[in-house]
């Protein structure tokens, strides 16, 4: 006789799996569901785990949580490394964000003292302080500034380090999708399916197209940069994101469409900026263009938590641009929840709730996610 799980993931993806990791290491069986585990926004993704050059006006309380993630990144690289007995491309040579032209600059500095209003750690650079760093930047580039704890992991081998260690620490993995919230089977269910969430929750995820390209360096040599770029080029915004083994990954557009395909405007788009701050790029190969689908919500923060009116459910997506870097806080906190019952103070202002007319749910137990036993017979 199969013994129903304590937990099941819904979800594959670098959050679900951190999750279902961070469960099952705690002794808990634990079952994840996706047909396709990795093939969602994080096999497109670049993996800057940029909590200062990815803060934004009036999101002061989604920065703190980014801050506080990367404050966990060395610690959970370190363990997940052991646990899963690989390398996942984690690297700590910092971000340089650059202005082409004096607009570009301009924009620039306008971002990052705000970054630093906040008390953030980034440092304005002169042009030849950033090329004593990056000789392949162009002259051309104006200015920038080095944010040092701004890094990168390479979010596919992400996937498959996370994978890896779940299924040793005990989880399983169905490769199945999930119709209805009802087809799933657990003590606690945990939604982490993205843009998927939606449908299964009825909470306002959204789909939010990202466009992005690879490049190879000639030889299969290195790139001829270490820094992550975040760069400003005519307007343009673009990040470039080398990697160890000679890969650099360009991106990335945001549009808000649905569709997951490649345009020559936004190719022709990222190649001219990224080649206008770095032109050493123009000799590089051109080995991908991809298209995925971001979890967007109607405040660019992500939901966690408790799903209002569904004893049993938690939610953690619509993660935007983050997932990468909100990794280690998103799975230590929900198992924290789904092991006490009792949710962090972090998770308060993503709470799902806030979305749904059941606010007033949060000073009437939201903390409480298992279901009575006279709950569980009406499911």
């Amino acid at each position: 006789m199969l013994t129903r799980p304590d937990v099941a993931v819904v979800g594959a993806g670098p959050v679900g799996l951190g999750i279902a990791w961070r469960c099952a290491a705690r002794g808990l069986r634990v079952v994840v569901h996706d047909p396709a585990p990795g093939s969602g926004a994080s096999h497109v993704a670049a993996g800057m785990l940029s909590p200062v050059a990815e803060a934004y006006f009036g999101e002061h309380e989604l920065t703190g949580l980014l801050t506080e993630s990367a404050a966990r990144w060395p610690g959970f690289a370190a363990e997940l490394a052991e646990a899963a007995g690989t390398d996942f491309g984690h690297r700590t040579e910092g971000t340089l964000v650059v202005g082409l032209t004096g607009d570009d600059l301009a924009e620039a500095r306008r971002l990052w003292s705000y970054q630093q209003g906040l008390g953030l750690p980034i440092t304005p650079l002169r042009p030849s302080e950033l090329r004593d760093r990056e000789p392949a930047l162009a002259p051309r580039v104006r200015g920038g500034a080095v944010a040092p704890g701004d890094h990168q992991v390479d979010p596919r081998r992400l996937v498959a380090a996370l994978r890896a260690a779940a299924e040793r620490a005990g989880a399983t993995l169905v490769p199945g999708a999930v119709a209805r919230l009802t087809d799933v089977d657990a003590r606690v269910t945990v939604v982490a399916a993205g843009c998927g969430a939606a449908a299964l929750t009825g909470l306002p995820v959204r789909p939010v197209k990202g466009q992005v390209l690879r490049l190879r360096a000639p030889g299969r040599g290195t790139p001829d940069f270490r820094h992550v770029i975040r760069g400003y080029a005519d307007g343009e915004s673009v990040y470039l994101v080398p990697r160890a083994h000679g890969e650099v990954v360009l991106g990335a557009t945001v549009e808000e469409r649905a569709d997951t395909e490649v345009t020559a405007g936004a190719v022709l788009r990222l190649l001219r900026a990224a080649v206008d701050l770095v032109p050493d790029l123009a000799e590089y190969d051109l080995v991908e263009a991809a298209a995925g689908l971001r979890p967007g919500t109607p405040d660019n923060a992500p939901i966690l938590g408790p799903l209002p009116g569904r004893p049993g459910v938690l939610v953690a997506t619509g993660h935007h641009r983050h997932g990468i870097l909100l990794t280690p806080v998103t799975a230590d906190l929900i198992a924290e929840l789904v092991v006490t019952g009792t949710a962090d103070p972090l998770l308060a202002p993503f709470a799902p709730d806030r979305f749904t007319a059941g606010a007033a749910a949060r000073a009437a137990g939201r903390d409480r996610i298992a279901p009575t036993p006279e709950e569980e017979t009406c499911n």
